[in-house]
């Protein structure tokens, strides 16, 4: 099963950003680059993109930290961080991991920040508890951990298509998280609030340790 989760992502990756752009209905990538400037800014911060996929929001993060700081981003899909690789080889500090969500090879209060961009509903079963056990872990006393994704797109067409993509990827668990994530994450942080984004159809969930 993981094997085919693997082989579906690095499949995906060809066509990934096209798909983000559509469903999203941000193009510029204005979404994303208000996810990163909810990150603290530090010219030493160290920040971790969860489930960074063709990192596309790596360079707004790491515009964000500073010269002095790092960013890196995680993926489990080899397809993903190799169109990743490509948009990030000429950005300093930048470094790519290919690692599982759920098991993350980093000492504990590392990360001042964690982001997730459009990807955490798509977690699967326990991998889903041992990631939100994993970015506490991470991340500094202080950190927080933003997680940007869709809303439930209003057009009948791009609904029915982003329906079809998580029954693709297991609907049952991914339409419970977009009806509980609030509750869920409050398990696990001090605080969880909802920002909507400035552009698009994404919302920004920000959780503090």
């Amino acid at each position: 099963m993981r094997r085919g989760r693997r082989a579906y992502y690095d499949a995906f990756s060809k066509f990934y950003d096209r798909f983000v752009a559509l469903h999203s209905g941000d193009k510029q990538g204005r979404a994303r680059q208000f996810l990163a400037d909810h990150i603290p800014r530090d010219a030493s911060s160290s920040v971790l993109d969860l489930c960074t996929g063709t990192g596309s929001i790596l360079r707004h993060l790491q515009s964000r930290v500073g010269p002095e700081g790092r960013t890196i981003g995680v993926d489990f899909s080899h397809g993903m961080l190799k169109v990743a690789g490509e948009k990030t080889r000429k950005l300093e500090n930048v470094y790519l991991v290919e690692a599982d969500a759920g098991v993350l090879p980093f000492p504990a209060h590392t990360f001042d920040a964690v982001t997730c961009s459009h990807a955490f509903y798509e977690l699967k079963g326990e991998t889903q508890e041992k990631a939100l056990q994993e970015i506490v872990r991470v991340l500094k006393a202080d950190g927080v951990f933003l997680m940007m994704e869709h809303d439930v797109p209003r057009n009948r067409l791009i609904r029915a298509l982003f329906y079809i993509r998580l029954t693709l990827i297991g609907s049952g668990r991914a339409i419970a998280f977009l009806r509980e994530e609030q509750k869920v994450l409050e398990q696990h942080f001090r605080t969880v609030d909802k920002i909507a984004a400035a552009a698009g159809r994404s919302k920004i969930m920000r959780c503090r340790k």
